[in-house]
């Protein structure tokens, strides 16, 4: 007889949601964690960004007080006193976590789990015996394989910055990227992006794009396109990076690795298991997050698929939904999934940019489209613009993609992005009564 139900190897968020859903369903769990409870999300990633997010968009209010008639004298920031009250919250959501596993009688193991066979794995020389078993391990920050790399930091090393560099560069076009430098040059570093080909967030809408670089270099940002690393140098205190075509940017103090995530699984023993990667080394799984090996499960950004930490807590959920609840259909349909980019201004996208549109459904798109200045800049001079597309297909003119980039973009899209999947029409838009005065209001007068 089986010791456990379920093992789930991995305390990021989609491991602790499966392992809390399924035993919640009267599973016997363990759960398998090496670092910290919480994963990538928690702890060097999403919820500590937006710490930083917060601090910044707080020195931007700030400089725009003036114009509210506000007299303000700033003595300045202490970066290393908001890392010390950001790392003790971080503290404070590990101990939750921990509480929360003990409440739902989840058995928690801290060490490296390796598979013995399909159905054990061992830890620290002790052998666990499963029914099931979920591997969610996440992913892992990529450093390039080029001279001098080791100088630069990436994303986790952000987080552990004593204090804020002055001069700083971001070599990457994603996420991370646009987020870290948004927050950098808000609370007063020189920032550079390097990016390899035209500019940042290239699988987003083209108006996004256009709209966040033109704010970021507003605001003082510069953005390399074309940049392609070949070394990093140090020279004394000062670092360079030298590109591919000769250029060299620098001086700097730090440079950021963001070019993407590999997945965690070095030392699980998939091979003894007999569990399928692919090129990457991530683990490929089916519309049910079934692996390859029967009732072995794969969630998170260990499977390369829309690596957000909604998607890993839903994908989990259900998933213990489905193995434990007696619910045999329940799994996580992965379109439309709504994400937002915290960068300055934020960005919310849910479904089909407009070339995807036309790539699937050709003449039948029609879109919408709004510009206009947000009242909160209106007694300033210097101003933001926000953008929004609502992106229809047919006759009916469904509505397959929302994007939108301005202050309260990061909040507005939650209410959208389930009228969306609900099969909303512009017309539904259009038969809403407007909230006024708002910026979310134009996405229901757009024509």
């Amino acid at each position: 007889m089986a010791e456990y139900d379920l093992i789930t190897i991995g305390g990021g968020s989609g491991g602790l949601a499966a392992a809390q859903r399924a035993a919640q369903h009267g599973a016997r769990v363990l759960l398998v964690e090496s670092g910290k409870l919480g994963g990538t999300c928690v702890n060097v990633g999403c919820v500590p960004k937006k710490v930083m997010w917060n601090a910044a968009t707080v020195a931007d209010a700030i400089r725009y007080a003036p114009d509210y008639g506000f007299d303000l004298t700033v003595a300045g920031h202490a970066w290393s006193e908001l890392k010390r009250r950001r790392d003790a919250y971080i503290a404070r959501l590990n101990d939750i976590y921990a509480a929360n596993l003990e409440k739902r009688e989840v058995g928690l193991v801290r060490g490296s789990a390796r598979f013995t066979s399909s159905h054990a794995i061992e830890v620290d020389g002790r052998r666990h015996v499963t029914s099931h078993v979920i591997v969610a391990t996440g992913g892992r920050p990529i450093v390039p394989a080029l001279p001098g790399a080791e100088f630069g930091i990436t994303s986790d090393g952000f987080f552990e910055l004593p204090e804020r560099p002055r001069r700083v560069a971001l070599v990457g076009s994603g996420y991370v990227s646009v987020e870290l430098g948004g927050v950098f040059s808000a609370l007063g570093s020189e920032v550079v992006i390097a990016t390899r080909y035209d500019g940042v967030l290239r699988s987003f809408d083209t108006m996004l794009r256009a709209a966040l670089m033109h704010d970021m270099r507003a605001d003082g940002i510069t953005i390399l396109e074309q940049a392609v690393p070949s070394a990093l140098q140090r020279d004394g205190s000062d670092l360079v990076l030298v590109l591919a075509d000769g250029r060299r940017v620098g001086p700097l103090d730090c440079v950021l690795w963001a070019i993407g995530r590999a997945p965690s699984t070095a030392g699980l023993g998939l091979d003894v298991a007999g569990i399928a990667t692919d090129i990457g080394g991530f683990i490929p799984t089916d519309d049910w997050q079934n692996t390859n090996v029967e009732r072995i499960y794969a969630i998170g950004d260990v499977t390369g698929r829309e690596a957000l930490t909604p998607v890993a807590i839903a994908a989990g959920r259900r998933l213990a939904d489905r193995i434990f609840g007696g619910e045999s259909d329940r799994r996580l349909d992965y379109s439309l999934i709504p994400t937002v980019i915290f960068s300055h201004p934020p960005i919310g996208t849910v479904g089909l940019t407009e070339a995807q549109a036309v790539a699937r459904h050709g003449s039948e798109v029609r879109t919408y489209t709004a510009s206009f200045v947000p009242m909160y800049y209106a007694l300033s001079e210097r101003k933001h613009r926000a953008a929004m597309k609502l992106v229809t297909v047919g006759a009916e003119e469904r509505i397959v993609g929302a994007h939108v980039i301005g202050q309260g973009a990061d909040e507005m899209l939650q209410g959208f992005a389930v009228a969306i999947r609900m099969g909303a029409r512009k017309r539904d838009f259009d038969d809403t009564v407007a909230i006024h005065p708002t910026s979310a209001e134009e996405f229901v007068t757009m024509r």
